[in-house]
């Protein structure tokens, strides 16, 4: 299998901690948790108040007028998960210790070729924009933080551990969040693998420099794209064939890390005018 509960939430099942703090974070509970408290969710609003004027002479009259407005932010920290047996992030998994994070060049955001190849691996292009926000500071932006992102091939391969070679690192990058807390990666849509949905590993690092060994991630998490949007382009690119059948195969009920809710895993993804495709996401820490 292939979940990984951080402790903190395994108290209660996957559905209904996620659940619960969808519902704090709409009912506006998460102050009883008091600050700096652990909660999951965080919501901060701000509220403008009107002013009134009067004046009267023997028989007084009065005028006043006032306004109010509000908006409230609200976030909650991605969920943890696994890191699969692919990571390649100086860990051991499938009995291997690779590290591509101390390699010279994986600070990149094209990570279709392998560092220093002008070689890219087939598939559909695809862009994706991922925004680190913090829960403990009313989901501002976190800058100069680090993400290592990595995912299969169209036909559903992970580089380094296809041909044990370190040097085969495609589809694999890092890249530090600017001052709106974003990174974008250009690479391919995901393929589909028999027994899990089509889906993304990333990791956060307070930095870059710590971005050298997962011993220093602050974050591991997953991310998951629309289905029929998949489907259609497993459907329309050769290259795609055996994800055609795989993803018919598997629904997020019964995939293993996305089984218990993808709301804040999920991408929103589109065409563009180029050919491909652009995803974007939203998570947040508790920095």
């Amino acid at each position: 299998m292939d979940r990984i509960s951080a402790p903190a939430l395994a108290a209660q099942p996957p559905t209904n901690r996620r659940l619960a703090l969808s519902a704090l974070g709409s009912l506006g509970m998460a102050s009883l948790l008091g600050c700096g408290g652990g909660s999951d969710t965080t919501s901060t609003t701000d509220t403008s108040t009107g002013t009134g004027t009067g004046t009267g002479t023997g028989t007084g009259t009065g005028t006043g007028t006032g306004t109010g407005t509000g908006t409230t932010t609200t976030c909650s920290v991605v969920p943890e998960e696994t890191a699969g047996p692919y990571p390649a992030d100086g860990s051991t998994a499938s009995n291997n210790t690779y590290n591509v994070l101390a390699l010279s060049g994986i600070v990149r955001s094209d990570i279709r070729s392998s560092i220093g190849s002008s070689t890219q691996v087939g598939g559909v292009p695809l862009t994706i924009t991922i925004t680190l926000t913090n829960t403990q500071a009313s989901c501002a932006p976190l800058a100069g933080y680090a993400i290592y992102l990595w995912h299969c091939t169209q036909d559903g391969n992970y580089s380094v551990y296809t041909s044990n070679n370190i040097a085969d690192n495609y589809l694999r990058g890092v890249q530090a969040t600017d001052a709106s807390g974003t990174v974008t990666f250009t690479t391919i849509v995901p393929g589909c693998y028999a027994g899990r949905m089509p889906h993304m590993h990333l990791e956060v690092y307070p930095s870059l420099a710590a971005a050298s060994n997962a011993r220093n991630k602050v974050k591991t998490t997953q991310l998951a794209f629309p289905t029929a949007l998949l489907s259609s382009i497993y459907s329309s690119n050769s290259g795609y064939s055996a994800s055609v059948r795989n993803l018919a195969s598997i629904t997020f009920a019964t995939d293993n890390v996305f089984s218990d809710g993808t709301t804040l895993e999920m991408t929103t993804m589109q065409a563009n005018t180029g050919g491909g495709y652009a995803a974007s996401i939203t998570i947040s820490i508790a920095a």
